[in-house]
Order: structure tokens, then C-alpha cells, then sequence
């Protein structure tokens, strides 16, 4: 029996593996997919960090690493190129000796007497056993298919007195749609109804502050170039001239309302990775995250209505270039500065240019020893004695839905395009406890979780930055390697020893 199982190679999962790996684990890491790195290898190349001074560990040995490739000091490019960060992380898997095992599809798994996970499925019907599992994937799926409790999308603000949670205001900001967009697929005055436009959330908004189970939304983070060999924006098989009437109406009311917008400002294109290439971003009110609900479904959806989101998905950041750089409602500048550029000719090379990592922000979240909260946040951090990494990043909570109301007006009211969900909360340096990495003792007594990790939607929201997964999977990687080593259940392993293994490592536990 291996020591240690981690399922999902996100680059926190990487960490997990190749932490307990060196320290004397054996270690087998299952990917449901074809690659290594989830988003840190998967587009998301601009790297959020927060907080410089708090990114150690293996966090830290990344932030190196790119430095070292690229033959520039530490922290001189926001991130890589996709194909070096998956090229560092596999590095690092072959070099810690850990047996990597690809198209390795969850099915099953079952908690033995003892609260313990046993041998898990895959989808060939193959079965792995471990003295400990890791779940690092970005659903949770793992921590769902044992059992262990856990909770999906904004809860109310009454469950923990949290001031920033549940359904949040219709505000005016650059994420927000502006106003007097008609919702209604045949009446773009707005005042008499009917079918609503595609990209639209059709249901009533929830109250303000009321739990929803809304998601932030999801999307794919585009790796573009403005290099020769380029790779132009074609139009799909499949394109839906319908789909984007949405836009066609943004870029009328801007017409109308004198803003003169440019392409960057919806995809963020300047040349942010090394070798000019762009990390194209959600920027905007209409964007490349789908705003239309889809994703509310996606972390408890089965496998073929996950492969048809992720689809709706792919196919609309494929669209949503094409229309910006060859539909007549396009501004000519927008459409000739998107002529500027095109896909990365060597990246994503074996899937057509696009990532082969959806953005998924958020999907469930473990309910265990502690759940990570607003008040451990804000307004200043609470000290945790068992604090195995630190947070930085302020709560980014990007958009969750894109709907429609109706707005009273004289003679009758008429309906409105509104955009909800974000917020953005500046945070101070704070501790993220042990405890938030392990389910109740009494759910299971061998799983960690370090990406779909014990906390609220707000705490989560600052949490969920990648540099952070590497240092939590770092921290789980050690207590899983602990766990097998003493036979302790993870809840009961020597916290004290765990955080001085990670302090030799180079991990920040305090300021």
C-alpha cells in the first residue's frame, strides 16, 4: 500500500506530492487529465500574490525557479509561460520520484470502520490504496466521495455573522454592466418582456445578504501573442451569431454614451509573461468569464455535465475573441488592435492553443476541524496557533451572475441588465490554521485538503490564489507524509514539529 495518494495535480497538489515525497512518503499522484500544474500551467500565468514577504516554502521555490529559467532576478516576471511552469512542476515530480498517473478519473471511494478512507476507483475500474489521501483538485471531489461534509456557494450572512457574505449589492463599477440594456432577446427598449438575451442568468436575484448557492463564475485565462507566427481568431464550427447580442448592445450604449473603449480593457492585453506574451483576464463587464449561471451547477454535476459546462465554456472564449475581432458592432479600434494579436504558437499546443485547465474559482468547500471565516480576515487577523501558511491576497470575490431586474420608471418599468457578485476587500498578512486542512475527527481520519480547504465563501475568496495552494499543499503534503510515518490519524499528528519541518523549508508562518 502507498503512503500517500494526492488526487489532482493542481500546483498544490504538485507541492502535496513532492512534499512528502522528500520527506520519505511514498507517493502516488492521480490526474484526472493529461497534465500538471492546473492553473499556475493552465493560463493563469500572471501570478496573484499578495503579500510578497509571506510566499515561502515551495511557493517560494517556484517564484525561484522561474527566476532561475529565465536568467532574471526572483520576482522579475509576475509569472511564467505555461509551458514552463508545467515543465518546473514535472521537474520537480521526476526528480522527488513520485509516480505520476494520468486519465486517472475518480469513480468511488469508500470509508472503512475507523472513519478512513479505503482503496479509491478510477475509471478503468483500477483501485489505489494509501495510508493517507490528499484531495487537492479544485472540486473536492474526492472529500465528497468519502463522505465528508462540506458546503458550495455564498451562505447567508446570518451563518457566520459575516458582513461581506451572500447576495451582494447592485453597485456601479467597472464590472458591472452600465445601464438602460435591455434584457429581452426581441425588445431592446426593455419594456415589453419576452425570451431574455443568451449570457443571461434567468431567475430573480436573491435577497441582498441571503445565501444563494450562486458560485463566482468561471472561465479560461487565454495565453495570447502578438508574435509572427501567431495563431489567428477563427470562427468555431458552431458559432451562434445570436449569443452575442449581449455585446452588440454594450457596444451600442457605449456608442451612445460617448465611452470610447479598447480591447485591453475587456481582456487586459498587454504583454505581462516573458517573451511578450499576455495572461488575457476578466476585465470588464463582458468578458471571458461566463456569467450566465452555468457554473452554479458545475461542482455537483456528473462527468458528462461537467465536460458540457466546461464545453459552454471553451467555446465561448474562442467566440468571445472572434467577435470582438471580426463582428460589424465591434468598434474599429477594439477590432483592429485584437488584429494585433493571436493564440501562443507553443502553448496549448495538443489543445488547439486554448488551456486545458477551466478556471474554476470556486466548487466546494470541506466543513472541517475549522472553518475559515471573515473574522479570521478582517478587519485584522486572528492569531492561530496551528497556522501552517499565511494569506495575503484581499478578498477577491469576482462575479457571480450576470441577471436582470426590473427598474421602476414612468410610464411603466422596464427591464435591466445588472452584473452581481464582485467585491474586492483590501486584507492584512493572517495566519491560515492546520485545522482548516482536515476534516472533523469524526467524518475521516486520513484525508487533507488544501485547495478545497474548510472555510467560508468570503475567507475563500483570498485563500483560492495559487501561490497560496502551494504553500497549503506544501504544509498537507508534510502532515500527510507525517500521518503514514506514526500511523496518527492527520488530526492528531505533532502540529509543533509539522510547523518547524515547514519553517526549514523556508514556509512564513509569521511576520
Amino acid at each position: 500500500m502507498t503512503d500517500v495518494v494526492v488526487y489532482g495535480a493542481t500546483s498544490g497538489g504538485v507541492c502535496a506530492a513532492v512534499a512528502a515525497a522528500r520527506a520519505g512518503a511514498s507517493v502516488v499522484l492521480l490526474e484526472p487529465g493529461r497534465h500538471v500544474g492546473g492553473m499556475t500551467s493552465g493560463g493563469l500565468g500572471y501570478t496573484d500574490v499578495g503579500d510578497v514577504r509571506v510566499v515561502g516554502g515551495m511557493a517560494g521555490d517556484l517564484r525561484r525557479a522561474v527566476a532561475d529559467w529565465y536568467r532574471v532576478p526572483e520576482g522579475h516576471y509576475a509569472g511564467p509561460e505555461p509551458h514552463v511552469a508545467e515543465a518546473i512542476h514535472r521537474g520537480w515530480l521526476e526528480q522527488a520520484g513520485v509516480d505520476v498517473r494520468f486519465g486517472a478519473v475518480l469513480t468511488a471511494a469508500t470509508t472503512t470502520p475507523g472513519d478512513v478512507i479505503g482503496p479509491v476507483v478510477l475509471g478503468d475500474g483500477s483501485q489505489v490504496a494509501a495510508a493517507v489521501f490528499v484531495d487537492a483538485s479544485y472540486e473536492g471531489d474526492l472529500l465528497a466521495a468519502a463522505g465528508v461534509p462540506y458546503a458550495v456557494g455564498r451562505e447567508d450572512r446570518s451563518l457566520y455573522g459575516e458582513r461581506y457574505a451572500g447576495r451582494q449589492e447592485l453597485v456601479p463599477g467597472r464590472h458591472t454592466m452600465p445601464p438602460w440594456i435591455s434584457p429581452f432577446a426581441g425588445d431592446q427598449s426593455g419594456e415589453e418582456g419576452g425570451p431574455v438575451l443568451p449570457q443571461l442568468h434567468d431567475r430573480p436575484p436573491a435577497p441582498v445578504g441571503s445565501g444563494d448557492g450562486g458560485v463566482m463564475s468561471y472561465g479560461y485565462r487565454v495565453c495570447l501573442t502578438q508574435a509572427a507566427d501567431r495563431v489567428p481568431f477563427e470562427r468555431r464550427d458552431g458559432y451562434d451569431e445570436a449569443y452575442w447580442e449581449l455585446g452588440r448592445r454594450l457596444f451600442d450604449r457605449w456608442r451612445r454614451d460617448g465611452v470610447q473603449v479598447r480591447a485591453g480593457q475587456l481582456l487586459g492585453l498587454e504583454q505581462n509573461l516573458p517573451n511578450g506574451k499576455c495572461d488575457g483576464n476578466s476585465i470588464g463587464p463582458f468578458s471571458l468569464s461566463v456569467l450566465d449561471g452555468s457554473a452554479w451547477a458545475y461542482p455537483e454535476a456528473d462527468a458528462a455535465e461537467r465536460e458540457r459546462i466546461r464545453l459552454h465554456h471553451l467555446h465561448h472564449a474562442q467566440d468571445f475573441l472572434y467577435f470582438l475581432s471580426h463582428d460589424d458592432a465591434v468598434p474599429v479600434a477594439v477590432r483592429a488592435e485584437m488584429e494585433r494579436w493571436g493564440y501562443a504558437a507553443d502553448e496549448f499546443a495538443d489543445t488547439g492553443h486554448l488551456p486545458h485547465q477551466l478556471y474554476v474559482r470556486e466548487a466546494r468547500r470541506m466543513l472541517g476541524e475549522y472553518v475559515l471565516t471573515e473574522h479570521d480576515l478582517l478587519p485584522s487577523p486572528r492569531p492561530q496557533h496551528d497556522v501552517v501558511a499565511m494569506g495575503s491576497y484581499h478578498v477577491d470575490i469576482r462575479e457571480v451572475q450576470r441577471t436582470w431586474r426590473w427598474v421602476a420608471e414612468h410610464p411603466r418599468p422596464v427591464g435591466m441588465v445588472v452584473t452581481e457578485g464582485y467585491l474586492s476587500v483590501p486584507v492584512r498578512p493572517y495566519p491560515v490554521p492546520y485545522r482548516a486542512l482536515v476534516p472533523r475527527f469524526a467524518d475521516c481520519r486520513n484525508l487533507l485538503v488544501p485547495v478545497c480547504l474548510s472555510a467560508s465563501h468570503v475567507a475563500f475568496a483570498s485563500v483560492r490564489m495559487e501561490v497560496q495552494y502551494q504553500m497549503l499543499g506544501h504544509a498537507a503534503g508534510l502532515a500527510a507524509a507525517e500521518s503514514a510515518r506514526t500511523g496518527r490519524p492527520v488530526q492528531s499528528i505533532d502540529v509543533p514539529r509539522l510547523q518547524d519541518a515547514l519553517s526549514d523549508a523556508g514556509q512564513v508562518l509569521s511576520l
